[in-house]
């Protein structure tokens, strides 16, 4: 099982949560999921152990996400359209994709990856710098990535799978 479908049953996405999770205000109310915790980890030293309940918080906010908005009245859209290209990356065990697309996804993966040592050294040593730099790093890999899921959207569109997904 590949690494794509592995995250979406962690996260519980089904089928029809697809289309939810397209709702271009799911898509964007997650962006402020890194800030919001990288304040709350750093709130251990204020907070102490209460630093706990807004981490839970966030996280709980990243499960709840996905089937917290209705199916968008379009998915015609950057946002529904990057989400549609992760569900088709899912689902590449079963449709196969062009291995240009797999080639960049990898990339960015190490792209993310590497931003998110930064955010982490940051958080560990309370250093701003290192913090700022990963979160910089981390949403430049992941608009990027988005932005390669909208243009695998776009090359299986037309596909039978995919066809009922766009409208």
């Amino acid at each position: 099982m590949s690494l794509e479908k592995n995250i979406s049953k962690i996260f519980g996405i089904k089928n029809d949560e697809w289309l939810q999770h397209a709702n271009p205000l799911s898509v964007w109310t997650r962006f402020v999921t890194l800030p919001f915790l990288s304040l709350a980890l750093w709130s251990r030293v204020w907070l102490g152990w209460y630093s706990l309940i807004p981490i839970f918080l966030i996280i709980l906010w990243v499960f709840i996400n996905p089937r917290a908005f209705k199916k968008p009245r379009s998915t015609n859209n950057w946002a529904s359209k990057a989400v549609l290209g992760e569900r088709v990356l899912a689902n590449k065990d079963k449709v196969e994709i062009p291995q240009h697309h797999l080639k960049a996804k990898n990339i960015l993966s190490i792209v993310q990856s590497l931003g998110g040592i930064f955010w982490l050294f940051g958080i560990i040593k309370l250093e701003i710098w290192p913090l700022v730099l990963g979160v910089v790093v981390i949403y430049l890999g992941k608009m990027w990535f988005l932005d390669r899921m909208v243009w695998l959207f776009e090359d299986m569109k037309d596909h039978s799978e995919y066809k009922e997904l766009l409208y």
